[in-house]
Order: structure tokens, then C-alpha cells, then sequence
């Protein structure tokens, strides 16, 4: 059998393959018509978890949806993605309430009354009608602080989020309890990290 040959036969192969999977997959697809807002959870210790949550955030923003950022710790914050943003004031809120990582303030009255005042704002975004995708940046650090309880914060996302809101929820070492009744959940794993060779954190990178 000439090489021609040989190839002609594993593409028929491949296509009658494919077409096979192509209608198995259509089948699935057309049992998926349940349209809601998700919760959604990015948690781990590896890189990666705000980010993919502003990957979200840009592409609903590119559908030209109204989006809303609620930063839980970083006070002075000052990324790529907020600059970025920041040019589309018309569909675009962020508030930056906290002031750093805990062990940076060393005021732990001062960080459960930023995180209060974090989520109160956050309550107010995801109740508002306009806007459609909330992130909610590092929350999962205030929770696991108990600077929050986090009954108040499950009751809220199951009873009184609107339908067609997403709220994306971020940071370390997710509660259980949030775990268990998001729609989506992603755990990052680090398997290496440039921090660990000396390498401070590099703009376009990690901020």
C-alpha cells in the first residue's frame, strides 16, 4: 500500500470518527437548555484565580454587558486589569475596599469592618438590575478569617441573587459550605512558582 493510500485511509477513519462524535456530542448538547446566573469559585494555591476571573469579567464586558469588581483585600490597587477597566467607565464599577492581606494591617477589627463594608457593597452590586457579572476578588480570604460569617453569604447568594447574575468568587481555601452550592468550581493547583527562585512578582504577570 503506497503512502497515499495509507493516508486516505486513516482520513476516511478519522472523519467517520468524528462524525460519530460530532452526533453524540449535538445529542448532549441539545439536553443543556437551562439558562441561570452561576456561582462560580476559583480556589487553590496555584496561580491563577483572579485572572481567569477577569478573563470572565472581559469577555462578559465584550457582550457588552454592565460588570462590577469588588476587591476584598487589595486597597491600593493598581493592576493591568484595572487600568484596563477603567476605559469603560459606562459598564464598568470596581471598589477597592480593603487594605491589603492581614498580615499587612495587623488590625484584625479594622479588616472585619472592611470586610463588612466590602460585602455590603457587594450585596448592593449583585442586587442591582443593570449589572450582570460580579466578581468578588478574594473573598474566600475574609471567609476563611471568619471576618464574615459565612452562613450570611450563602443565604444570600441562594435566596436573594437575582436569576441571571453571575458572581464569581475568588482565593485560597474555599469554605465547604460555598463549595458545595456553586454551579462551578475550580481548584488551581501550583505545581512550580518563579517566587520560589528569588523572582519577585513581574508587572503584566501578576499585577
Amino acid at each position: 500500500m503506497t503512502d497515499d493510500m495509507n493516508d486516505e485511509a486513516q482520513n476516511a477513519r478519522h472523519a467517520e470518527k468524528m462524525k460519530k462524535k460530532k452526533a453524540a456530542r449535538d445529542k448532549i448538547l441539545a439536553t443543556k437548555t437551562i439558562e441561570k446566573g452561576l456561582v462560580i469559585v476559583h480556589t487553590g494555591k496555584g496561580k491563577g484565580k483572579s485572572t481567569a476571573a477577569f478573563g470572565m469579567a472581559f469577555r462578559s464586558l465584550g457582550h457588552g454587558h454592565k460588570i462590577a469588581v469588588i476587591q476584598f483585600v487589595k486597597g491600593a490597587w493598581n493592576s493591568g486589569e484595572k487600568q484596563v477597566l477603567e476605559r469603560f467607565p459606562e459598564l464598568v464599577t470596581i471598589k477597592a475596599m480593603g487594605e491589603g492581606f492581614t498580615w499587612e494591617t495587623q488590625d484584625r477589627q479594622k479588616d472585619i469592618d472592611n470586610a463588612r463594608a466590602a460585602w455590603e457593597a457587594a450585596k448592593e452590586t449583585i442586587l442591582d438590575p443593570d449589572i450582570r457579572f460580579v466578581l468578588l476578588d478574594e473573598l474566600n480570604i475574609v471567609l476563611r478569617y471568619d471576618y464574615l460569617p459565612i452562613e450570611e453569604i450563602i443565604e444570600f447568594l441562594q435566596n436573594e441573587k437575582p436569576e441571571d447574575t453571575h458572581v464569581v468568587i475568588t482565593g485560597r481555601n474555599a469554605k465547604d459550605e460555598l463549595i458545595e452550592i456553586a454551579d462551578l468550581v475550580t481548584e488551581m493547583t501550583l505545581i512550580k512558582h518563579p517566587f520560589r527562585s528569588g523572582v519577585k512578582a513581574q508587572e503584566g504577570i501578576e499585577f
